[in-house]
């Protein structure tokens, strides 16, 4: 048979691009790991296990990126496959300690950790990785160990000992991570320069250093050491995931505009370069909550697939229905919310946010109020800043004239947070909503809500003494009064309106008459009208100051001529 040159270029062009498949091997899959690109580890580390079943280090890497990834039962099977197929290798007894760790057994992982030691106490490998496994982070929310950074820092202080030359940087790497994590910055810089003499290609070092600089709110240092990373190396992931995160909390800090743009720009970039893995887009939709792009958020939850048994795709749920909410979009918002609330049967792992996002969804879709407002005050209770919130809630409510149920939700509003900023104006609209609720009561001939009344009378004395200026705040007690008085007794008022409307009065300058002159307009009338048969000639000093403002009014001028045709009645 007659070989080609063709034939020989193609064989030859095949066997480069299978030993360009072949040449990955450990140091990638831990490079890949590093720079977040977990489906590529994945697929080195599947492929070398295969290939090579009896090198135990391979078994112990694909376990531990199963656990970083939150797949602690696969991780275990693969630790255990390792143990077997090379007992000599003591990592996978490490990694079995790792996941007791996680799974908050740490006793079950000193034992683990003591077979590991038996096997190889010489080398400072042995040591670092027990001491990296003590610092495991990723545990489940409701697993209520931490890591156990005094035995992490001997342990890694142990590898310290065993590394006479300093060769390693991985162990200055751990070093700083175990003084990072317990958010001891000073103690930390010093070990992640230290990785930088001996690795000066080692980026995740300079990264936590970038990511502690903006810890400590220095972010145009932060936004430095992060830029000088990405100058070395333009493909390494996490350095735009932590600028993403820097220009945020920047932005939060009174910085200009463009900062939270940057944010986004920066943590997509970070996206295109890892694998877009269901974890990297969960975080991203959870960075882009926090930054309130709830638009971009319901993009990229309507874009992600997670298996329904999975623990992550409740978090999806959640925040399918946060973005809906935001966008205007009630319906689903509710549906998504009450499809979190039945499948999450662990209250503790519910958020504040996830009770005001219900109770706001059921109130615009018109649901029950009473269950709304139940999960609201949950929402408050949790923490108090929802109080703003809230309180454009009970805005709503009220311009959609649902009286009684915006006076509960402002009820909440200054339940939880009474001196939050715009405060006085939740205590205003309480008293508001109770009068206007009063107003159509009488209006339909149902009785008053008297105890709501009450409630709104002592609101509005709170306000008018933080506030003595608020003069509407007096004119509204005023009117809530009366109502309390029509509520105690149908006829022979006591005028308890009366100190407030007079209060209301020698409040108004004389510049602001006219701008005031409907509200002053009902004061003068309310105490004309109820002098009228009690002090004719008070009566008739208000009725006229009424008729004054307004000469063709249909009230004051005609109860003058009345009042002044007939003789006065003597005082008792």
């Amino acid at each position: 048979m007659k070989i080609t040159k063709k034939a020989i270029a193609f064989n030859l062009g095949l066997m480069v691009m299978c030993s360009a498949v072949f040449a990955q091997d450990l140091k990638d899959a831990k490079k890949a790991i590093d720079a977040e690109q977990y489906q590529k580890a994945f697929g080195i580390l599947k492929s070398l296990v295969s290939s090579k079943p009896s090198e135990g280090e391979n078994y112990y890497s694909l376990g531990i990126l199963y656990l970083k990834t939150g797949a602690a039962d696969s991780a275990r099977a693969v630790f255990n496959k390792g143990v077997a197929q090379d007992p000599k290798n003591n990592l996978n007894y490490i990694g079995l300690g790792e996941a007791d760790m996680l799974a908050g057994n740490p006793t079950s992982a000193k034992t683990n950790f003591d077979k590991a030691i038996d096997i190889d106490s010489r080398h400072y490998e042995t040591y670092l990785e027990i001491g990296k496994a003590y610092l495991a982070q990723d545990k489940p929310s409701d697993v209520p160990s931490k890591p156990d950074y005094t035995a992490a820092l001997a342990n890694i202080t142990k590898a310290d000992e065993i590394d006479k030359k300093d060769e390693s940087a991985d162990v200055f790497l751990a070093k700083g991570d175990a003084y990072a994590l317990q958010k001891n910055n000073s103690e930390a810089l010093g070990p992640y320069f230290r990785v930088n003499d001996i690795d000066a290609t080692n980026m995740r070092s300079k990264t936590q250093v970038g990511r502690m600089y903006k810890e400590s709110r220095a972010f145009p240092e932060s936004e430095k050491q992060l830029q000088d990373v990405i100058a070395a190396d333009a493909n390494y992931g996490p350095a735009y995931r932590e600028l993403a995160e820097m220009y945020l909390q920047w932005s939060n800090f009174g910085a200009d505009s463009t900062k939270s743009a940057k944010a986004i720009e920066n943590y997509k970039k970070y996206m295109s370069l890892t694998d877009e893995s269901v974890q990297s887009k969960l975080r991203f939709m959870q960075f882009l909550a926090y930054a309130k792009d709830y638009k971009e958020l319901q993009k990229v939850a309507s874009n992600i697939t997670v298996p329904a048994n999975d623990p992550k795709a409740l978090i999806v749920t959640r925040l399918k229905g946060w973005s809906a909410y935001e966008n205007g979009d009630y319906p689903n918002a509710l549906t998504y919310m009450q499809d979190f609330f039945a499948k999450e049967k662990d209250t503790t792992k519910l958020l504040p946010n996830d009770y005001l996002y219900l109770g706001q969804a059921q109130i615009k879709g018109g649901k029950d109020t009473t269950a709304a407002m139940a999960n609201l005050a949950k929402a408050i209770e949790k923490d108090s800043t929802n109080s703003g919130a809230i309180g454009d809630v009970a805005t709503a409510l009220l311009k959609a004239k649902k009286f009684k149920d915006a006076f509960n939700a402002y009820k909440l509003a200054v339940k939880y947070n009474p001196n939050a900023i715009g405060s006085p104006y939740n205590y205003y609209y309480m008293g508001q909503a109770a009068f206007y609720q009063s107003y159509y009561d009488k209006r339909d001939k149902k009785p008053f809500d008297e105890k709501m009344l009450v409630e709104a009378d002592s609101a509005l004395t709170h306000l008018t003494k933080v506030d003595t200026t608020f003069a509407l705040g007096v004119f509204t007690q005023a009117r809530v009064n009366d109502y309390i008085d029509q509520a105690r007794q149908a006829t022979d008022l006591k005028g308890l309106a009366i100190p407030y409307y007079e209060k209301y009065i020698s409040m108004i300058k004389p510049e602001d008459q006219e701008k005031s002159k409907n509200n002053l307009l009902e004061s003068y009338n309310y105490i004309g009208a109820y002098f009228a048969e009690k002090d004719k000639p008070k009566a008739i000093e208000n009725l006229e100051k009424s008729a004054a403002l307004d000469p063709q009014g249909s009230y004051a001028p005609l109860k003058l001529k009345e009042l002044k045709a007939a003789p006065a009645k003597k005082k008792k």
